[in-house]
């Protein structure tokens, strides 16, 4: 049965092993983008749509944006606001405001005060 020490040490090795796959896997995309870029680029310039300066430019600044770490694009980054934002805190049992309440709400809730007058009279009474 392996001790403790042992396996610490093949977790390391994983972890090492796994860094160094990656670190490959990702220098070979780099370089498979850097012939695809470059074949563009070649293409342009004989083409006549750019000049080489241009296209090594071109190609440098691809490889950047690949090299760059992925935001999200659908959210652009919104600078930080100068003050925290404000928060309202409602109570559980608040309902809608007059203004939002719709008018066959309304008459309900008039019907039901009207009832409860008319049982507070009645027990008065008693």
């Amino acid at each position: 049965m392996p001790g403790f020490g042992d396996i610490v040490q093949k977790a390391f090795y994983l972890g090492v092993g796994l860094a160094s796959y990656a670190s490959e896997k990702a220098g070979g995309k780099l370089a498979e983008l850097r012939s695809q870029v470059q074949k563009l680029a070649d293409e342009m310039v004989a083409k006549g749509e750019m000049t080489t300066e241009e296209a090594r430019r071109f190609v440098d600044d691809m490889m950047k944006q690949a090299q760059q770490p992925q935001t999200s694009d659908e959210t652009p980054e919104k600078p930080a606001p100068s003050e925290p934002r404000r928060i309202e805190i409602l109570e559980e049992d608040e309902g809608p405001t007059a203004k939002e309440a719709a008018p066959e709400n309304v008459d309900k809730l008039r019907q039901q005060v009207l009832e409860l007058q008319e049982e507070l009279k009645r027990l008065q009474q008693d």
